[in-house]
């Protein structure tokens, strides 16, 4: 113990110097939005690298869970080739209203978080690839999440496992549309909000993205009614939401290019500036 208090009286100075400029750095950082963008930028870059290669390792003690997977979704496949009345309807890439293929964009998540309040994934595709930030994530059978940051050749993702997220939804069959946002309880539900009290909610109805986002084209899945809950005070509905999505176990993901987005916003923002 001697030791050590000899050695921090002997090296004072020196660490005086490295606590201050620390500190300076942070608050540089934090006061100017360019270094901070670079700041994230070059960390994306680096721990997008790391993630990768443990990404790398994981598949390949996952492939037999994977060579599992194939063969339930080729027997699900041929089920749906032999009869068409007993699938069930999940969103085709191929054919999203209002959404060319050459605006989506493939990708493949490298590190997914579920357990924390604020949940990110990190995806293998960045600005080189054409993904900018607010662009929406989705997979074949419904939302992951929104583009968060990004570097060259990687990008973050706010999952919709995050209690920051807000994403306009409605229930298909009514259109009546509330706020897609999660409690943190749950991975595999999410809860839709302020839905008024007119509308017609029942258990097992499909909740998709609404035609107010900017973000998802319309009709996205996002999962069914599992339970209703009446707020009292605020005269709307809570939805107990069970997602199409098993949020812990996810791979390729598509990021989608709404291609009226930038001017939507730019001419909301406009209206903002004039009020």
């Amino acid at each position: 113990m001697q030791q050590i208090f000899n050695f921090l009286l002997k090296n004072s100075n020196r660490l005086l110097f490295l606590l201050l400029l620390i500190i300076s750095l942070s608050l540089t950082i934090q006061s100017h939005s360019y270094h901070k963008s670079k700041i994230i930028s070059s960390a994306n870059f680096f721990t997008g690298g790391i993630y990768q290669r443990v990404n790398a390792v994981d598949e390949y003690f996952g492939l037999k869970a994977q060579n599992e997977e194939l063969a339930q979704e080729n027997a699900r496949l041929k089920s749906i080739l032999f009869n068409l009345k007993d699938t069930t309807k999940l969103p085709q890439i191929d054919s999203i209203k209002g959404v060319k293929k050459t605006n989506i964009i493939v990708a493949k998540v490298i590190r997914n978080t579920y357990s924390t309040l604020e949940n990110y994934l990190t995806i293998n595709k960045g600005v080189a690839s054409g993904i900018k930030p607010n662009m929406g994530v989705i997979n074949s059978a419904g939302i992951v999440g929104i583009i968060d940051n990004t570097s060259k050749n990687f990008a973050t993702v706010i999952s919709i496992l995050n209690v920051n997220s807000k994403i306009n939804a409605k229930i298909k069959k009514s259109n009546h549309f509330g706020t897609l946002n999660w409690n943190g309880k749950s991975t595999g539900y999410v809860q839709l909000i302020d839905v008024p009290r007119l509308a017609s909610v029942r258990k097992g109805d499909t909740i998709v993205t609404g035609e107010q986002s900017t973000i998802f084209p319309e009709n996205i899945g996002i999962g069914t009614i599992e339970n209703v809950y009446t707020d009292e005070e605020t005269n709307y509905y809570t939805l107990n939401i069970k997602l199409f999505n098993d949020m812990t176990n996810l791979g390729h993901v598509y990021i989608i290019k709404q291609k009226d987005a930038e001017e939507i916003e730019n001419l909301e923002n406009q209206g903002k500036k004039d009020e």
